[in-house]
Order: C-alpha cells, then structure tokens, then sequence
C-alpha cells in the first residue's frame, strides 16, 4: 500500500531531496542530484525497491511532526506505550559529498527502535554488495557507494539483502545514523559530525528565512513555501527544478506520469519572481546566470527546459520495473517535452529579467542581447502554432496564453527604451517592437475573443476555456476593469470550477492534450483565480478562496501539483513548485505592501 502523497515530507541539501512518510520510512532519494538514479524507490513500488525507516518496532505512523521553524530539518514524534522518542531527519548543505542525517532521541520512558536500510540503485532495479569496514557499512554496485554509520555503534545485522538494526533510548539518549554517498571508485570521503550539521544546518536554514521580506498575514505558509521552492534549487548552477519526483499519477490508475526533475524556464523564472518579490536577490542573480550559459548559441534552438546543469538532451523512456504509485503506470524518466514549441516562455523569461533589473539586480550587457534575440525570434514566429503551456501532445494550436505572452516580451522591451533610449544599441529601434506589440494585441483580442460569450477563449477559434487566461490582467494586457477580462474571469470560475478550485482547461476537450483520462484541480490555477478576483474588486472572494488553498496543505506545508475534491487527495509530482509560487505570489498580491483592492 502506498503512503497518500501528502504524507510526505520533504529535506534535501540544495542539490538533491528526499521524501520522508509519516511513518518514518524514506520513500525516495536521488543521488548525488535531483535528476540522478533513485537509491530509494518506494514511492513508485514498493519496499524491495528500496526505502529506509526508523520508527518506534512495530509502531504505525507518528504521533506529531513539524518543520524547526524558519527550516529543512524535520522532526517525528512517536508516543507509544513504552514511551516518546523523536526522530529528526535533515540532509546539511554539502562540502563534498551528500549526507542524511537522522537522530533518534528518547522523550521519555524507554523505546526500542528499529532501522531497516534497503539500499537499490538504479531506480529500484540493483541490489548492492553490502560489507562492514571499520565499523562502517558500506553498499557498492557500479558507479554508486553508501556508507552507512551510527553513534553510538548499535546492534546491526544484515538479512534479506537489507541492513536492519534495533537499540533501546531512554529520555535524554539519542543515537544518530548518517547515510553517505560517493562515486564508487573514489575513496571513501571525510565523515560528517551529526550534532554539528544539525547546528550548521538549523543556523544556515534560520539565517536565509531571516532575509524574508514579506510580513503579513499567513507568514508561515509563505516561508513554507519560500523554503520549499529554495530546497528546489541546484546550488552549483543556480538551476531550479519544478519538483523533485517523477511519475506521482495527475490520476490514480493513468497515464499522466511525468517526470519533473529539469528546469523549465516558465517555473524557474515564476519561481525566481517570487523569491526576488519576497528580497532573495542571490538567488535571482544565480538563476540569471544559470539562464545566460544555458540557452547559449542559437535562439532559435531555446529550449522550454534544461537540465539543472543546463543540459539539453533529456530523452524520455519508460522504467517497466515500477510499477508505478497506486499502479500509475508508466513510470518514466525523462521528458519529451524538451522538444515542443512554447512561445510563452519568451515572454516570461523576459518579464523575469525586467522585474529583477527593476528590484535592484545590475543588468549585464550579455542578458540585453539575449532579450533582443528573443524578440527577434518572436518577431518571426508568435504567429505559428505552439504547443501551449500544459504541453499538450496532440497537434499544435494557436493558443490565446502564448500570444499574450509574445505581447509581454514586446511590452517589456517597450517600456525599457522608453526609460532608458541608449539601450537601442543592445535593443534595437523602440518603434520596431511597439509595431510588434499592437499588432499582436489587435490579433489576440479579434481572433481569440468570444464576444458572444464575453470571454477569451484557450485558442483561435476555440469555444474551449483555459485558466491561463486568468493571467491577462496580471501581465497587463488589458486592464482589470475591462469589461473583457471580468467576463473571462467568471465564464472560467463558472466552467472551469470544481468545489472552488480550478481545472487547467474544459473536461470535455481533454483530448486537445493527445492522452486519455482526466487530472483533478490544478493548484497554480486556482491562485491564478484568486488573484484575478483580487484584481477585478472581489478581494473578499480572493481572500477566502486563499483560505481555502491554504487548508489544501499538507501538515508540514507542502502542496502537490493538484488537489481532487472528490478524494480530498493531493496528485501529481510533490511538492510542486508552481503551487508555491502561486501561494506566494497570491499573499503578495492580498497582503504584501504594494496590494490593493
């Protein structure tokens, strides 16, 4: 039986993240990145595929658990018959090689403790020669070796191709475990201290949320979510992945399997406004940089995604080992959609660079020349038919999202020579791209409006909704008073609704997406729709559909891609750094020191 997906919690140490359960069991792991081979597969079988729990012998799921405040260090508390012990699980920002840590810590009376290590590589697919050297354990296959260590030294023994061990802690005792991975033919590297990497970790984790700009209300949630979207971030490169699983079902039982682990432009430049909205400037800058190495060379062969590293080739194939969550089958590492066509992440990409110049990030001549390339590929092909956002695999469309998004680049490109004239050089002539501008506004609103219906439409000729359009007024391509962009707000909140949240586009066009089966609520979408509401005078409904959204979290904070009111469950690859984003971006909007309404 598979753990609910909101069961989870995650720790991770800026380059790679693990998903720990209520029950003490650590469901998933990639080592030593986010996009490397799981050691810890669980999630997507079961526990042959590898996992590793300590928990009170024989107890279920914790009593209590919770975030330290301001951090990624996890604690899990059992109450058992016996006593109280708590497990504190963290993984400390790496010198070289990447640690978990987990410290068991007796509360009270005394509690016998088990630890089962089921080291498989490979995604599940390699059982590992395991061996004792000084003390240690250590499990070797093919590239990949783990040691693994307690102190104080507690009883362990191997069976089952697994390492199991079992201890006593009375109130005060704590004995901690430290898993540690390395290239296979590297020696062995220095061994971590725990209670000092707790520390380090507590004081690095407490000293970034400190930085935190925003101070309204429901700050926990957003330094929930700021926290989470930080634990995102491959640290060497500044590459931000939209989640750090693959495969977690849109639909138990379909076929929506996708695996998230890469860097699309459109999410790390939506994560990047919320961390530069919230005064993380660092991590802007890195981004920038990880943007200008990454789609270095051709415009026109942009990518919507990159590895973390900025890797372009990320092939797609199927895992048939796993059987998937819940039996969500395929399992699949990789994503083909590298090779679609999405126009709007131009604009994106665009209205993040502005919005961080506008915060106070030096612009570099480099970043002015890629925009104008950007836009001179826009100038040739916003008229062409695109994949779109959801990156539907059927046939290409003329979606109304993308347009709008080709209008923003335009727009944005407007607004800087008209600041700064001498920018013309890096640029190119204003009136070239305010041409381009109009011309793309006059097309947007005569080909994808429904006058009849008083509301835009998912693509040219289409009767069809998507929620994206709930982001014309926040981009400014028309204002929230338009009698336009209201009638677009609720003929969606109308057709699009689900028990107050929001579904990406209509059920009965599903087939416009080229995949059988349906997916539940979209998460982003319904911040979407609070903040529309927000910006065409309804903020009393923004503010309790928020409400709402936020109840949607999971105990520590954390939110998947999608929510099913029928099920009360969250779907999809977990946590998902699009709904945090919408989270932040939407307490901004409601409460940050620039609402309005």
């Amino acid at each position: 039986m598979h753990h609910p997906i909101e069961d989870y919690a995650l720790i991770g140490d800026l380059q790679t993240a693990a998903l720990v359960g209520r029950d003490g069991s650590l469901d998933w792991l990639c080592l030593p990145r986010f996009d490397s081979a799981a050691c810890f597969a669980a999630l997507l079988g079961d526990e042959e595929n590898g996992h590793w729990r300590i928990a009170p012998k024989d107890a279920g799921p914790c009593t209590r658990r919770a975030y330290r405040p301001g951090t990624l260090v996890l604690d899990s508390e059992w109450e058992t018959p016996e006593g109280t012990v708590r497990v504190t699980d963290f993984m400390p920002q790496r010198d070289r090689a990447p640690d978990v840590v987990r410290i068991v810590e007796g509360l009270a009376g005394r509690v016998t403790v088990s630890s089962t290590l089921r080291l498989r590589f490979d995604y599940g697919s390699v059982v590992p020669w395991m061996r004792r050297i000084d003390g240690l354990r250590v499990a070797v296959a093919g590239p990949d070796a783990v040691w693994l260590r307690s102190e104080p030294e507690v009883r362990t023994w191997g069976e089952g191709f697994s390492t199991h061990s079992e201890f006593t802690v009375e109130a005060g005792e704590k004995v901690a475990f430290v898993l540690t991975w390395h290239p296979s033919h590297e020696p062995r590297p220095t061994l971590v201290e725990p209670y000092e990497a707790l520390r380090d970790s507590l004081a690095d984790w407490q000293e970034w949320t400190a930085r935190c700009r925003y101070d309204g209300p429901h700050r926990e949630a957003v330094v929930r979510s700021l926290i989470t979207l930080k634990a995102l971030t491959y640290a060497p490169t500044g590459g931000i992945v939209a989640a750090p699983t693959t495969s977690l079902p849109e639909e138990i039982g379909g076929v929506r399997n996708w695996d998230y682990r890469y860097s699309w432009l459109r999410d790390s430049t939506l994560t990047l406004g919320a961390l530069v909205a919230a005064g993380y400037l660092e991590e802007a800058e890195a981004w920038r940089d990880w943007l200008l190495r990454a789609v270095a060379g051709n415009t026109a062969d942009l990518q919507i995604m990159y590895g973390i590293c900025g890797e372009r080739r990320l092939p797609e194939y199927e895992v048939p080992w796993l059987p998937g969550y819940e039996d969500s089958a395929p399992v699949r590492i990789g994503n083909d959609a590298v090779n679609q066509l999405q126009l709007d992440v131009y604009g994106e990409v665009i209205d993040s660079l502005t919005m961080a110049r506008a915060k106070g990030l030096a612009p570099r001549p480099h970043a002015w020349n890629l925009q104008r390339c950007m836009l001179e590929f826009l100038e040739e092909k916003w008229r062409e038919p695109d994949e779109g956002l959801w990156e539907v695999r059927g046939p290409r469309r003329h979606f109304v999202h993308s347009k709008v998004m080709a209008w923003v680049a335009a727009d944005r490109t407007v607004h800087a020579l008209e600041e700064d004239p001498g920018l013309a050089e890096n640029l190119g002539d204003v009136d070239r791209w305010r041409k381009m501008r109009d011309e793309v506004h006059r097309e947007v609103c005569e080909r994808g409006y429904d006058a009849e219906r008083n509301t835009f439409t998912q693509f040219y000729g289409s009767a069809e909704l998507d929620a994206s359009l709930l982001l014309i007024p926040r981009v400014g391509f028309l204002p929230p008073d338009d009698p336009r962009v209201i009638g677009t707000v609720d003929a969606i909140h109308r057709e699009l609704g689900r028990d107050g949240f929001v579904r990406r586009y209509s059920a009965d066009e599903r087939r416009i997406d080229g995949l059988p089966g349906g997916e539940a609520t979209f998460l982003a979408c319904s911040f979407w729709l609070a903040d529309a509401l927000h910006m065409t005078g309804r903020t009393k409904e923004a503010c309790e559909l928020f409400d709402q959204l936020l109840a949607l979290r999971n105990d520590v904070g954390l939110l998947a891609e999608e929510y099913d009111p029928a099920t009360g469950r969250q779907l999809g690859n977990f946590p998902q750094a699009f709904s945090h984003i919408g989270l932040v971006n939407t307490a901004l909007a409601l409460y940050g020191p620039d609402a309005g309404g």
